[in-house]
């Protein structure tokens, strides 16, 4: 089986496929930067016993993190376990995907296995928001390359920054309201950052598509897939979006692993 790990800068995601591709098992949990191998190896024994499952079942695994200081921990503690070194998926890597920026080597782990997932899925052109800690857009023209995006501050991140800046806010549910005009307070700034984060997003993927229409004038339109822990909710607010997929990084992680015949 193998383990995908997913480690975001909010939340870790831990996947795992079995040997025909299907994702059997997935847990999510708070990133925690002061956690050691140690304290990793004994959440991840309590996620695998609750389960049924041995850490030795594992026999391949592999890393997209864009917190260096646990990249270094989940790799100590997946080479212990297997005695082996897990894949790390960087830039470095070559995941057979083309990368048309102006310096290749900046490109996170996520947005790479986000790229690779949603090409293999979806096929070419399309275009994926992953709603995080920041909400990326990562876009693949109809050639098959990753040719950039857009990065902006995720919807936690705003909120955060809105409840501790303004005195007199507190923090609401952030669930999409009925209306955009807000009728008190508390609808008011879920106006703000559910429907503001929502509209947000269309107007760049609506110039995305037309820069994307101007480069390839015969290609088909971009499909565009929504990802990460808040698609949920900004979905439900926008009609942009073709689809939500919510295992899409941990898939791409998989699909990387199949290409590097991990």
């Amino acid at each position: 089986m193998l383990l995908a790990v997913d480690c975001g800068n909010t939340q870790t995601t831990l996947g795992v496929f079995d040997n025909e591709g299907t994702l059997v098992h997935q847990w999510r949990m708070a990133t925690n930067t002061a956690d050691t191998k140690d304290q990793l190896h004994s959440l991840l024994h309590s996620y695998f016993a609750m389960v049924g499952m041995s850490l030795s079942d594992v026999t391949h695994a592999a890393i997209a993190s864009v917190v260096p200081v646990l990249s270094q921990e989940w790799q100590a503690l997946l080479c212990r376990i297997l005695d082996t070194k897990p894949l790390i998926i960087d830039a470095h890597l070559d995941c057979g995907l083309s990368v048309a920026l102006d310096n290749p080597y900046e490109l996170g782990a996520d947005r790479i296995a986000n790229a690779v997932a949603a090409r293999t899925r979806y096929g070419a052109p399309v275009i994926v928001v992953d709603f995080g800690t920041a909400t990326n857009i990562d876009v693949v023209d109809s050639t098959g390359a990753f040719v950039g995006g857009s990065i902006m501050p995720g919807l936690m991140l705003s909120a955060q920054a809105l409840f501790s800046r303004a005195a007199k806010l507190s923090s609401v549910p952030l669930i999409a309201p009925k209306h955009a005009l807000g009728s008190n307070t508390e609808t008011a700034v879920q106006s703000g950052l559910i429907l503001g984060s929502a509209a947000m997003v269309e107007g760049l993927v609506g110039r995305i598509q037309t820069e994307l229409a101007e480069r390839h004038p015969h290609a088909q339109r971009a499909q565009v897939v929504a990802t990460g822990g808040l698609a949920a909710t900004v979905s439900k607010a926008t009609a942009v979006f073709d689809v939500v997929d919510a295992d899409l990084t941990i898939y791409g992680i998989y699909q990387i692993c199949k290409q590097q015949q991990v």
